[in-house]
């Protein structure tokens, strides 16, 4: 597959000897990942009968699974598909903290960028599944744990710190934002100032905060996101070419992705040309949650390689298309990308 020379400084960028497969090369990236660390858990089981108490479900429950969600889930994709990842952000000092850090050490993802904060709840997503009598496992319920609050004074200034000292040492700063208190105006301007001092590459996943992340080369949000950013509907491909473009000479973003669920997903990219691509599985979707966590992390990936956007986004639309073919947050690996 050919590849595109780096755009950004050579010192932030790997080796691209040709004659390394790409999934050797990798092994050779380090990624930080910054924002939004949540814990979710499903507690799974079968549901045979009506309480008697409400005209809700009883849900017995037979397993409970955890697993890294918010910007947790891209940070470990990175892991699974053979790069390192250095994760930036908050937890809490309770269960939810001590289970998700044990997660990710076992995933061995780099948690020095991770600060405590005592005084917040661990985001914690607790789903309630029932399975047996169903086709396909049925969400019932879900009850989230968090607080909303900006990290500020002492601790927000101790976040920016981490995350200063971990780019030094990474080729790509991929934020998360799930618009938890974490990624402050301030967190977002560490980033930036020092990923342009390093020549790292920017991506982010917007949540919907485009206006926040001016200037960064991969700016990914999906079609609800962009509709409320531009304050108006897109419903064709036409209509989508003119909100990336708007979206890019507003914000100066290299790149911009807008990702349309069943739909696929257009992109604006370096050159300026739009392109579109369908969904590159509309038929055995089974649960979507953490769909674009795995897109995001795979086009960073790619491009820190190298790689062309539109190369780039086509991994990414590929490796989203895995993550909804099962429960829950999904990690790809290069093989379920056809990745040599």
């Amino acid at each position: 597959m050919a590849t595109a020379h780096c755009l950004l400084n050579t010192d932030s960028c790997p080796p691209m000897s040709s004659h390394l497969p790409l999934s050797a090369r990798l092994a050779s990236l380090r990624i930080l990942v910054a924002g939004d660390l949540v814990l979710d858990e499903y507690l799974i089981g079968r549901v045979s009968r009506l309480s008697r108490e409400a005209p809700v479900p009883v849900l017995e429950q037979t397993r409970v699974r955890h697993v890294p969600g918010g910007a947790a889930n891209p940070a470990v994709n990175i892991r699974s598909m053979g790069a390192q990842a250095v994760m930036a952000g908050l937890l809490g000092d309770d269960d939810a903290a001590r289970i998700l850090r044990g997660l990710l050490e076992a995933r061995g993802v780099d948690l020095s960028g991770v600060i405590t904060d005592p005084d917040r709840p661990t985001t914690h997503k607790i789903r309630l599944v029932a399975e047996g009598a169903y086709v396909f496992a049925h969400h019932l319920a879900r009850v989230d744990r968090l607080s909303r609050t900006p990290v500020s004074g002492d601790r927000e200034q101790y976040l920016c710190d981490r995350i200063r000292a971990a780019l030094s040492g990474v080729n790509a700063v991929l934020v998360s934002d799930y618009r938890l208190g974490v990624v402050t105006p301030a967190v977002v301007e560490a980033v930036r100032t020092a990923a342009a001092a390093k020549g790292a590459l920017t991506a982010v996943d917007t949540q919907g905060n485009l206006a926040a992340f001016r200037g960064f080369d991969v700016l990914r949000c999906n079609a609800r996101e962009a509709m409320s950013y531009l304050g108006r509907e897109l419903t064709d491909d036409r209509e989508y070419e003119k909100a990336l473009r708007d979206i890019q000479g507003e914000l100066a973003a290299r790149s911009v992705i807008i990702t349309r669920g069943d739909e696929g997903v257009s992109a604006l990219d370096e050159t300026g040309q739009v392109f579109h691509l369908p969904a590159s599985n509309r038929t055995q979707v089974f649960d979507v949650t953490g769909a674009g966590d795995v897109f995001i992390a795979v086009v960073t990936l790619m491009r820190t390689l190298g790689l062309d956007i539109r190369t780039a986004v086509m991994y990414g639309n590929r490796a989203a298309g895995v993550a909804v073919t099962q429960l829950g947050n999904v990690a790809v690996q290069p093989a379920d990308l056809d990745v040599a």
